[in-house]
C-alpha cells in the first residue's frame, strides 16, 4: 500500500488543485466529500482540509469533527479547513471588514516551522475569503500574516496542525508548491514512490488477478483515456481484450483508418465497425442539439450492444473513466446539474449486465498521459487535443447531412494541420471547426456566391471547467482562412470565436 494524503473537500473550487499538486509530488492522494469522509487507515499520512464557498458561522456550514483528528495524524487546513479548526478549538472567526481576494504579501513571523521551511520571509500568496480568525485558541501560533490579516497561517503547539488562511495551490501563491511539498513530504513523512512505472506494475499485476482468463470488452474513442486503458488491459490479459471502434460517421477527416491502423500496429485485439450510414440516417432533418446527442448515444449502444454479442463469454466492460469522473459523481453539492449530456459508454452496463472494470479511475488527466509515455504510446497520440463523443454531430449547427460533414472535416483539416505544421498545436488544449447555419455573400472571380460560414475556435485549458480562447497571430489566421475558401468547395467566409468559458462553453452546441 502506498503512502497517501486524504483530502476533504468542503467545497473548494481549488479542491482538485490541490490534489494535483499532492501528486506532482508522486505522493498518492484522495478527496472525499466531508459528508463521506472514510476511516483513516494506517497508509494515511496526513489530511488536508480544504477551502469552501461556505462561512462556518453558518448554521447549515459543513463540519467534521476536527479535534477528533487533531493530534493523532498531521493535518493541514487551508481558508476554510484552518477557520473550521480554529472555530472548534474555541476561536472566533468573523465576517472582515477588509476581505481579501486575490494577490497578497505574506511575511513569515517564525521561520522555524516545519511548515514554513525555505520559503522567503517575505512571499506573494492567493487570498479567496471574507471571513478572518480574529482570536487564535490557546496553543494556536501565528507563524505568518498578511498587512490586512494576522492570522494568515498557525501552527498548534505540540502538534504536527497547520491552517492558512491563503491558497498554496493555485499558482498565483508563488511559494505555494513549496508549501504543501514541506507538509507532505516533510512533516507528513511520505517518500514520492507513487510514479508512472510503479502505477503501470501495479495496475497490471491487479489487472490480471482481476480478470483471469475472463474475456473483456472495451469502446476505443481514438481518445487519449480509452487508449492509454485499452494499452493497460493489453499489457495485462492481451487477446481476451476486445476493442470495438465505432465510425459514427462523424469523426475527423481519415481519423476512423487511422485509429484502427495505430492501435493494430501495437498488437492490440481491435474490430472496427463502420456504421456512419445508420447515424446519418437517424439523424436525418434533426437539429436540436439535445436532441442529436441522444440519438448518437443511442446508436452506438445499439451499435456496441450488437458488436458485443459477437464475442464469446464477454464478462467484463471497460472503460476509460478518469478522477475527475469519480469525484464529481460524489461531490460536496452531488452531481453537477446537467449543462449538456455526454456521450460515452456510461450507459452500457446496466443493458448489457456486464461488470465493469476502470483501470485509469485513480488518475487525473495529465497522469494519464504520463501512464501512457510509461507505456511507450506516441507524444502525437497522448498529446491529441479533447474531441467532443458526439464529433461533428455537434459541431454542425443544425441537420446533419453526408455534404456537411464532408465540408467541416475538410475546414477541420487545413485547421489542424494548419496548427500543427506552424508549431501552435501544443499551445492549444483544444481546437475545431464549426459549420454556422448561416449563408453569406461572397464574391469568386467573377461570380457572386452565397455559401456557409464557419467559425474556427481554439481555447486554453486544464481540465475544461474554464477556457481563454487562445491569441493566435492573425498572419496564421488569415492563411488558414484563405486556405480553406480557396479548397473547401461550399464555403466562402470564415470567422474566429473569441469567446472565453465562462459564460461561452467550449463546443457551441
Amino acid at each position: 500500500m502506498h503512502q497517501s494524503i486524504l483530502i476533504i473537500d468542503f467545497g473548494s473550487q481549488f479542491t482538485q488543485l490541490i490534489a494535483r499538486r499532492v501528486r506532482e509530488l508522486n505522493v498518492y492522494c484522495e478527496i472525499h466529500p466531508f459528508n463521506h469522509v472514510p476511516d483513516v487507515h494506517e497508509g494515511i499520512r496526513g489530511i488536508i482540509l480544504s477551502g469552501g464557498p461556505a462561512s462556518v458561522r453558518d448554521e447549515q456550514a459543513p463540519v467534521i469533527d476536527t479535534l477528533a483528528l487533531r493530534g493523532t495524524i498531521p493535518v493541514l487546513g487551508v481558508c476554510y479547513g484552518a477557520q473550521l479548526m480554529a472555530l472548534q478549538a474555541g476561536g472566533k472567526v468573523q465576517s472582515s471588514k477588509t476581505r481579501e481576494y486575490g494577490r497578497a504579501m505574506l511575511t513569515v513571523k517564525d521561520s522555524a516551522s516545519a511548515l514554513l521551511e525555505g520559503v522567503a520571509s517575505e512571499s506573494q500568496v492567493w487570498m479567496s475569503h471574507s471571513d478572518s480568525i480574529t482570536d487564535v485558541p490557546d496553543q494556536f501560533k501565528v507563524i505568518a500574516s498578511t498587512d490586512d490579516v494576522r492570522v494568515a497561517a498557525y501552527q498548534v503547539d505540540g502538534e504536527q496542525t497547520f491552517g492558512m488562511q491563503f491558497h498554496p495551490e493555485v499558482v498565483h501563491s508563488v511559494e505555494g508548491k513549496q508549501l504543501i511539498s514541506n507538509f507532505v513530504l516533510g512533516v507528513c513523512g511520505c517518500n514520492g514512490d507513487w510514479t508512472p512505472g510503479s502505477f503501470v506494475e501495479e495496475t497490471v499485476n491487479a489487472l490480471r488477478e482481476q480478470l483471469k482468463d475472463d474475456q473483456v470488452i472495451l469502446g476505443l474513442s481514438g481518445g487519449v483515456d480509452s487508449g492509454v486503458a485499452a494499452m493497460l488491459l493489453h499489457r495485462a490479459i492481451g487477446s481476451n481484450l476486445h476493442c470495438v471502434f465505432v465510425n459514427n460517421g462523424l469523426l475527423r477527416k481519415n481519423e476512423y483508418e487511422q485509429v484502427l491502423e495505430t492501435y493494430r500496429h501495437f498488437g492490440l485485439n481491435i474490430h472496427g465497425v463502420d456504421a456512419s450510414q445508420r447515424f446519418y440516417s437517424e439523424l436525418a432533418g434533426v437539429s436540436d442539439p439535445e436532441t442529436k446527442r441522444k440519438i448518437i448515444g443511442r446508436v452506438f449502444i445499439e451499435v456496441f450492444d450488437q458488436q458485443a454479442h459477437e464475442i464469446k463469454e464477454v464478462k467484463w466492460l471497460a472503460q476509460g473513466t478518469i478522477y475527475p469522473d469519480v469525484i464529481e459523481s460524489v461531490s460536496v453539492k452531488g452531481p453537477s446539474a446537467t449543462i449538456k449530456s455526454h456521450h460515452n459508454v456510461g450507459g452500457l452496463p446496466d443493458k448489457m449486465k456486464l461488470k465493469v472494470v476502470e483501470p485509469l479511475r485513480s488518475l487525473f488527466k495529465d497522469e494519464v498521459r504520463l501512464v501512457g509515455k510509461s507505456l511507450g504510446m506516441p507524444d502525437e497520440l497522448l498529446n491529441r487535443h479533447p474531441f467532443p463523443g458526439p464529433g461533428l454531430g455537434i459541431r454542425i449547427l443544425g441537420d446533419v447531412t453526408l455534404e456537411k460533414v464532408r465540408i467541416i472535416q475538410e475546414v477541420d483539416a487545413i485547421f489542424i494541420d494548419g496548427l500543427k505544421s506552424h508549431g501552435l498545436y501544443d499551445q492549444v488544449w483544444q481546437a475545431g471547426s464549426i459549420l454556422l447555419p448561416v449563408h453569406s455573400v461572397g464574391v469568386m472571380g467573377d461570380e457572386r456566391t452565397y455559401e456557409q460560414v464557419v467559425a474556427l475556435r481554439a481555447v486554453s485549458s486544464t481540465d475544461g471547467m474554464t477556457a481563454d480562447w487562445v491569441h493566435l497571430p492573425y498572419a496564421f489566421l488569415g492563411r488558414i482562412s484563405n486556405e480553406i475558401i480557396n479548397k473547401v468547395k461550399g464555403v466562402n467566409r470564415v470567422v474566429y470565436d473569441i469567446s472565453s468559458k465562462p459564460p461561452a462553453t467550449i463546443e457551441w452546441e
